[in-house]
Parts: C-alpha cells; structure tokens; sequence
C-alpha cells in the first residue's frame, strides 16, 4: 500500500508542477505583451487622437459641411446647413474646450436678430479672437471645441429659445 500511495503523491505532484509551469510560462507572456503595449502608448503610437477622424456633430437640426480650428489666426470657422425646418436667428454662441484653462471667443457678427438664417440654408460663422493658444491648443495636434449655439424659431420669437450643443474634434493648423 506504500507504493500506491508513494505513486500518488508523486503523480498528484507532477500535475501541480506542470500546472504551476503552465501559468509561469503565460504570466511571464501577459507581462511581455503588457509591457509593449505600455511603450507604445508611451512613444504616442497608440494616441486615439491620431488614428480618430476628424468630426463635426450638431445633431440634426444642423449639418456640419465643413469646420477648421486656426491656431495663427485665433479662430473657429464653422460652415453649417440649416436643417431645423424653419427659418431661425442664432441668439449666440458660447465656446468650451477638455483643456484646464478656460477656452473663450468673440461671437461671431452675423448672429442676432437681423440674421435671419433660411431653411436649408448655408452659412459660414467665425468665432474670432479664440485665446487657443492659452487654452493649450497645439498646431498639428487633435483637439476638440465645444459649442452651444441658442437659437428660435422666427415664427415662434425669442421667449422660445433653444439650444444646440455642438462638437468639434480636428487637427488644429
């Protein structure tokens, strides 16, 4: 009875052994793989802002037709189609950034009352006199700008104002 139990113990001890070899072996790979992973990551090769498209969304009231953040210039240009359904005036425009400093721009001019924006109509808006640099903005990095855009409807007036948030993520030039 001895031998049986002697040749237990040491199969019992053999499949331990290799069981405890077995993870070893892919631990010591997890940690390889987590390791190359973290330098890609550190080397900036696996930066989402690169690989990510450049994007405009307003929603559906507003179609994006074309956007760019200017760095040298100070601005945000925006060229948008109404698509609310009816003619409206653009009461104002707010601006924000993911950046700790505080993002700001001077409204553009052709908002207000006597800009009467068409159905389907385009327009071109620059919000000047952004302080992008402050905010952090680099040229030929990936940024995103937050915009609320107020608005009513020219049938209803200003007491029913609505408001639209908007989103910017492009390379800065």
């Amino acid at each position: 009875m001895k031998e049986k139990r002697g040749s237990l113990y040491t199969m019992h001890s053999r499949k331990a052994q290799a069981a405890l070899e077995f993870l070893t072996t892919y631990g010591w790979a997890f940690l390889v793989i987590l390791i190359m992973i973290g330098s890609l990551a550190y080397f900036g090769i696996l930066n989402p802002s690169k690989i990510l498209p450049s994007r405009c969304n307003f929603g559906p009231e507003f179609e994006c037709l074309d956007w760019q953040i200017a760095l040298s210039a100070s601005e945000v240009k925006l060229k948008m189609r109404n698509n609310a359904g009816e003619p409206i005036v653009i009461s104002s425009f707010t601006v924000g950034s993911e950046t700790t400093t505080a993002l700001s721009c001077t409204a553009p001019a052709n908002i207000g009352t006597s800009n009467v924006w068409g159905t389907a109509d385009v327009r071109d808006y620059t919000l000047t006199s952004c302080n992008l640099a402050a905010a952090g903005f680099q040229s030929g990095e990936k940024e995103k700008v937050f915009i609320n855009m107020k608005y009513y409807g020219v049938k209803s007036g200003s007491s029913y104002t609505h408001e639209v948030k908007g989103e910017i993520f492009s390379g800065v030039i």
